[in-house]
């Protein structure tokens, strides 16, 4: 079964993120912040990240050059209400495979997350 880290501040997102997809056959493991996530990342292995960019204690792109540094196989999906361009570029330099506005329809982020998985399946 494929592992997804979800790293958001937001109960109310992770809740749904969590409900669609643990629906959609995925185990999932929740950090609420860019600390717990870092502990979590050394503790344990993931097929997937979606992460906020705007995170208390660690920046969404600071974990994001942690992982593609770290853990370089693993796509990471940024989930953000962020308008701003530069730190949405930021996270692009760094090197993230999606990017979602929030809100965002949970059928499009499962779309997405599903074709991570399966382009990372056929590569591994």
């Amino acid at each position: 079964m494929e592992r997804i880290l979800i790293i958001e501040d937001n109960p109310m997102i992770v809740k749904s993120l969590q409900f669609k997809l643990n629906r959609d056959g995925y185990e999932v493991v929740t950090a609420e912040d860019g600390r717990e996530a870092m502990k979590i990342l050394t503790e344990q292995s993931f097929d997937l990240i979606l992460t906020d960019l705007m995170l208390p204690f660690i920046t969404g792109n600071q974990l994001i050059k942690y992982v593609k540094e770290n853990l370089p196989g693993i796509p990471i999906i940024v989930l953000s209400t962020s308008k701003q361009e530069n730190i949405i570029m930021d996270a692009f330099n760094l090197g993230v495979d999606d990017f979602i506005t929030k809100p965002f329809n949970p059928n499009e982020l499962s779309l997405r997350v599903k074709r991570f998985l399966k382009k990372n399946t056929y590569s591994s």
